[in-house]
C-alpha cells in the first residue's frame, strides 16, 4: 500500500508545479493506519478475489487523504498536527492545501482506474465500485456529514443525531471501502450488502474510539493535536455518553458488526480481527 502511494506521490510531485505537486505528494507520503484500503481487501479476500487490489485500495485511501487535508484547514478544524507531522497547510500554505486537496478526488480517479485495469474488472463493475466510492465522499456521505459536525459545535445533540452525523462522515466512507472489495471480489448483491452493514457498525465503533482517546490521549499518542473536540465545543460520543459508556457503546457497535456479517452466512476472521483492532486501538 505505502509502495503504491508513494509511486503516485512521485508522478503527482512531478506532474504539478511546485508548491500544488509538492503538497499533494506531502499529503500522499503521510503515514497512517490504513483501515479504509484495509478493509477493502479484506472483503476483496474473504469473498472470493484472488488478484492484487492494491491500487484499487489505494485510490480509498487517496479520497481519504483529501478529507484529512481539509479537515485540518483553518475553516474547518484548525489543526497544525496530522499523523506525528505538520499538517499540509501549516507546510505549504492554506491556498495550495485547499487546492491540492481537491486535486486528489480526481486523482483517486486515476488510481482507481489503474486498479481496475490491474483486476480486469467490466465496465458495469467499475461503475458500480465508482459510484461507491464517490457518493460515500460527497453530500449524501462525508462532505455532508462534515457539514452536519460543524453545525453541531457549541450545541446539546441526541444519541440519534450523533449517530446520522458519523454515519456520514467516518461510516460512509469505511462502509463503502468494504462495499468495494467485496463487489471487486465478485460477491452477491446478499453479501455485499452485509459487508456494507459491518462497515456502517465498524465505522461508528472507529468514531467513538476517536472521540475517546481525543479526551483522554496525548498528542504525541496520537500524533494529533489532542482536546480538540473540547475546545471546539465538538458533538461527541464522550460527552453525551461519558468516556466509559462510549467505550462500551464502541465494544457494542463492534459486536454488532460481527454479527451483521454472521447473519448473512458471512464467517470472517479477517473482517472480526479488524473490528477488535478498532476498539482495542491506542492512537
Amino acid at each position: 500500500m505505502n509502495g503504491v502511494l508513494e509511486e503516485w506521490a512521485g508522478r503527482v510531485e512531478a506532474e504539478a508545479a511546485a508548491p500544488l505537486g509538492a503538497a499533494m505528494a506531502y499529503g500522499l507520503r503521510t503515514s497512517g493506519k490504513r483501515l479504509r484500503p484495509a478493509l477493502a481487501l479484506a472483503a476483496y479476500r474473504e469473498l472470493g478475489g484472488r488478484g492484487d487490489a492494491t491500487e484499487l485500495a489505494t485510490a480509498i485511501e487517496v479520497i481519504h487523504t483529501y478529507s484529512l487535508m481539509h479537515d485540518d484547514l483553518p475553516c474547518m478544524d484548525d489543526d497544525d498536527l496530522r499523523r506525528g507531522r505538520p499538517t499540509t497547510h501549516t507546510v505549504f500554505g492554506v491556498a495550495a492545501a485547499t487546492d491540492a486537496g481537491f486535486r486528489l478526488v480526481p486523482l483517486s480517479a486515476r488510481v482507481l482506474r489503474a486498479g481496475a485495469d490491474r483486476l480486469g474488472l467490466t465496465d458495469q463493475c467499475r461503475r458500480r465500485i465508482a459510484g461507491e466510492l464517490y457518493r460515500a465522499a460527497g453530500a449524501e456521505g462525508m462532505v455532508g456529514g462534515q457539514v452536519l459536525d460543524l453545525e453541531a459545535e457549541g450545541r446539546d445533540v441526541s444519541l440519534e443525531e450523533l449517530v446520522r452525523i458519523h454515519r456520514a462522515k467516518t461510516g460512509a466512507l469505511i462502509a463503502a471501502s468494504g462495499v468495494i472489495g467485496a463487489v471487486a471480489a465478485g460477491a452477491d448483491d446478499g453479501a455485499a450488502e452485509a459487508v456494507r452493514d459491518y462497515g456502517f457498525a465498524i465505522g461508528l465503533a472507529f468514531q467513538i474510539v476517536d472521540d475517546v482517546l481525543d479526551a483522554t490521549a496525548s498528542s504525541r499518542a496520537l500524533g494529533k493535536t489532542a482536546g480538540k473536540d473540547a475546545a471546539q465545543q465538538k458533538a461527541t460520543y464522550p460527552a453525551l455518553l461519558g468516556v466509559e459508556g462510549a467505550r462500551l457503546e464502541a465494544e457494542r457497535q463492534a459486536a454488532t458488526a460481527v454479527a451483521r456479517l454472521g447473519a448473512h452466512g458471512l464467517d470472517s476472521t479477517l473482517l472480526a480481527g479488524l473490528a477488535r483492532m478498532i476498539v482495542e486501538r491506542g492512537s
